[in-house]
């Protein structure tokens, strides 16, 4: 077994999911009381979220290449930043270290492009929305890439933000959210990408009105393939 190594804590509710999605899929593949080898790096997410709010993608880079580099010198094999937004700055966090970085935007669109859509929404937030870097490297990968409209954008950054961060799931933010994917629907939309690691707790990406691709859970099958190899996958199949 692979160590995967992780830089968490933005926020730690979804690095929770992280954590716990990643040992059981580790139990469900080789049975018994297996459990994953896991390196954890968690940061404080309001140092981030400064540095975000303030355009300082270079600090942020610098923080998290350390933490990259410290996990690495640890003994991690492979590397996932537990957070769709800070891929913004995930290819110079790669060129810091000689293990692989799991890219949750590659693996998401991977996923998406086996399915046969090609234009999906995407909810995350504003950061990832509106930055653009999402929006290329799907393209990359052939997907047209659609967000709602300005007012729906700020709805979704504010329910992650002030929300889901903060470990509170509500009703109204939920039926929010469903309403946005209607209306991406009706507007040509074949599919609906869960593009911040917190919106799994809101959402249920098989209970929508498009076909729903959690990135928190694909990303974590990314590292279990990674960490296991494809013999255990197809025992388990």
């Amino acid at each position: 077994m692979r160590t995967i190594g992780l830089i968490g804590g933005m926020s730690f509710e979804s690095t929770a999911v992280y954590y716990k999605t990643i040992n059981e899929a580790v139990r469900a593949r080789l049975g018994g009381l297996h459990s994953a080898e896991i390196l954890l790096r968690s940061v404080d997410f309001q140092t981030i979220v400064d540095l975000q709010k303030a355009g300082r993608w270079d600090a942020a880079a610098d923080r998290l290449g350390k933490a990259a580099r410290g996990l690495e010198r640890a003994g991690a094999d492979c590397l996932l930043i537990c957070t769709n937004t800070m891929h913004l700055v995930a290819d110079e966090v790669a060129a810091t270290v000689r293990v692989p970085l799991i890219n949750i935007i590659d693996e998401t669109a991977k996923a998406i492009v086996a399915a046969g859509a090609r234009r999906p929404l995407l909810l995350a937030t504003r950061y990832t929305m509106e930055e653009g870097f999402y929006a290329r490297r799907m393209a990359a990968h052939g997907l047209a890439l659609t967000t709602p409209g300005e007012v729906g954008r700020a709805i979704v950054h504010d329910v992650i933000f002030d929300e889901l961060c903060a470990g509170t799931v509500r009703d109204a933010s939920r039926a929010a959210f469903l309403t946005l994917i209607e209306k991406a629907k009706d507007d040509g939309c074949d599919a609906v990408i869960l593009g911040c690691t917190e919106i799994c707790l809101l959402l249920d990406p098989a209970a929508l009105p498009l076909p729903g691709f959690d990135s928190t859970a694909i990303h974590v099958a990314a590292a279990i393939d990674f960490a296991l190899g494809d013999e255990t996958k197809a025992a388990a199949e």
